[in-house]
C-alpha cells in the first residue's frame, strides 16, 4: 500500500505541475452524505485537506450518478443517484486549475460501514460539521459548510 500511496502523490503532484502551466478546466462532482447530523469526509493519500467523497464527472454522467458512483467507490456505500441531490454549484481556482464542482446530499437513515483502500482514500468517518471545520479543507468544502451554518 506505501508504494501505491507514493504513486498517487507522485502523479498528483505532476497533473499540479501540468495543471499549473495549462490552467485547464475541470469537472468535479462530491457527495455529502450525512448520517445523524454528521457528515462523512476523507482524507486522500496524495492530498493535505480533508474533503467529502468524489470525483471527476464522466462524459455521460450526471453530477448525481457521478456522486453515487464516487461514494462506493471510495468508500463502498451504495446509494441511488436519484436520492442524491444537488446542493452547491461553484467554480473556484484550486490546484491552478478553473475546478467547477458540484456537491450533492444523500442522507443515510442508518450508519454504514465503510470500505477504505488505503490507497487512495486513507481515513474516512462521519463527525459534527464544527469538528470539520477546524480541519484543513478543500475549498468546495469549506464553502458548503460554512453556507449552511
Amino acid at each position: 500500500n506505501l508504494g501505491v500511496r507514493t504513486s498517487y502523490r507522485v502523479a498528483h503532484g505532476m497533473l499540479r505541475e501540468y495543471w499549473r502551466i495549462r490552467r485547464p478546466q475541470s469537472t468535479g462532482a462530491l457527495v455529502a452524505a450525512w448520517h445523524d447530523q454528521e457528515l462523512l469526509v476523507v482524507k486522500n493519500s496524495y492530498r493535505r485537506e480533508y474533503t467529502l467523497p468524489g470525483g471527476y464527472v464522466r462524459a455521460h454522467e450526471s453530477a448525481s450518478e457521478a456522486a453515487a458512483r464516487e461514494l462506493h467507490e471510495e468508500v463502498g456505500v451504495h446509494v441511488a443517484p436519484q436520492d442524491v441531490h444537488t446542493v452547491y454549484d461553484d467554480t473556484l481556482d484550486y490546484e491552478y486549475r478553473r475546478d467547477h464542482v458540484t456537491i450533492s446530499e444523500v442522507t443515510l437513515e442508518k450508519r454504514p460501514a465503510l470500505t477504505i483502500d488505503q490507497r487512495e482514500v486513507v481515513w474516512a468517518a462521519f463527525r459534527a460539521p464544527c469538528e470539520i471545520l477546524e480541519l484543513p479543507l478543500v475549498p468546495h468544502l469549506e464553502a458548503y459548510l460554512r453556507a449552511k451554518q
